[in-house]
């Protein structure tokens, strides 16, 4: 008999999480109710379309996440409880154990969700950030022993300025999503935040490779077309979506259309998005470096890069910039500063100055809503 999914709104708070979600969570991995979370907001709708509940439900699926769209339009993402468990063992695994966890990102999001998995296979009851609370409150409330956590760069950079004490609380911190600086990650590591880098996707169950090293029983290989990964964490596919489940999911991997390389003891860099590169002047740049880059000038809060047809370059690097407080940055300035440190061609030949970077529900930069909706002058 074929299953329907649960559709569940996104919880407006610890309550809903807990009382709602968390046993919804359970009955997927037990395989008796298979589950879907929609983000807050206006992507709700969108989201509940791609699931179509009312639609019967691929064989095989206990928990369907709706990707953010960050490469075109959202895809509801079909995973089966092994692939959860897969990656939630792993992570306890390469963590030194289980722990207690609190959730600081929203359930939505294969990120998120994975935080819940990993408290039920654990046995324990997570702590949810409630919205607008301080992070030192949300530890207070935590159980004794080891804490761990999972958030996205922004917030990583943001604890780090008003909250350092409270990250050093925890045996972990997972930063995955998107992108992390280096110049971040150093600093986090300098403060002694026990950051972890993490590298995964929707597709992967969450994060797969932690400071690029793949978890156990994951595989990386890497090729011109990008990385693919194989494994126990792999998705079924997409809803209803044959035709890209085909085009995503052969002969036991993911592509992943991410650029990336492997060092000789095995270590995984990931380059950024093969669809996001730039060519300009017949040069790859690699957008997510050139925004870490930015983003360690003075003048700089936050960036966001992308590319523009261009007559002369074929493509020129654009970049829009959140000033930092009393800053107000310019071509001048950033294109030599970009120069030392990746080169002539990384450097931005347009300018923006923009209020803030908007994200996508997972958290990640909205960086082709901001290439669409940006307009004015340059600077």
């Amino acid at each position: 008999m074929p299953r329907q999914l649960t559709v569940l709104p996104a919880p407006d708070g610890p309550d809903a999480v807990l009382g709602t979600v968390l046993p919804a969570v359970r009955a997927a991995l037990e395989g008796t109710a298979p589950l879907a979370v929609l983000p807050s907001g206006p992507p709700a709708a969108a989201a509940r379309a791609v699931l179509a509940p009312d639609e019967p439900l691929e064989d095989g699926a206990d928990l369907v996440v709706v990707t953010s769209g960050s490469t075109g339009g959202g895809r509801g993402v079909l995973l089966p409880a092994s692939a959860l468990t897969a990656s939630a063992a792993g992570t306890a695994a390469r963590l030194g154990g289980p722990g207690a966890w609190l959730l600081a990102l929203p359930v939505s999001a294969i990120a998120g969700m994975q935080v819940l998995v990993r408290s039920v296979l654990a046995g324990t009851v997570p702590t949810v950030l409630a919205p607008g609370e301080d992070l030192a409150a949300a530890v207070a409330r935590m159980p004794a022993g080891r804490r761990c956590t999972a958030m996205v760069p922004t917030q990583l950079r943001r604890f780090l300025d008003r909250e350092p004490e409270a990250l050093r609380a925890f045996d972990a911190v997972l930063v995955g999503g998107a992108a992390t600086d280096p110049a971040l990650l150093a600093r986090a590591r300098e403060a002694g935040v026990a950051v972890v880098t993490t590298y995964g996707m929707t597709e992967t169950a969450g994060g797969c490779v932690y400071d690029g090293v793949p978890l156990e029983g994951v595989r990386v290989r890497v090729d011109a077309e990008g990385i693919a990964v194989g494994g126990p964490v792999l998705a079924l596919g997409y809803r209803r979506d044959p035709g890209g489940t085909a085009a995503a999911f052969a002969g036991g991997e993911f592509r992943t259309r991410d650029a990336g390389a492997l060092g000789p003891d095995g270590r995984l860099t990931v380059l950024g998005r093969l669809d996001d590169v730039v060519v300009t002047g017949g040069v790859n740049v690699a957008p997510q470096a050139v925004e870490g880059a930015l983003r360690e000038h003075p003048a700089v809060a936050d960036a966001v890069v992308f590319g523009r047809p261009d007559d002369e370059w074929g493509q020129r690097v654009v970049a829009a910039v959140v000033p930092a407080p009393g800053a107000a940055p310019d071509l001048a300035a950033l294109r030599p500063w970009v120069t030392q440190r990746l080169g002539g061609p990384s450097a931005p030949r347009e300018l923006h100055l923009i209020g803030s970077v908007p994200t996508l529900h997972t958290g990640k930069p909205d960086r082709r809503g901001v290439a669409a909706r940006l307009g004015g002058q340059a600077r």
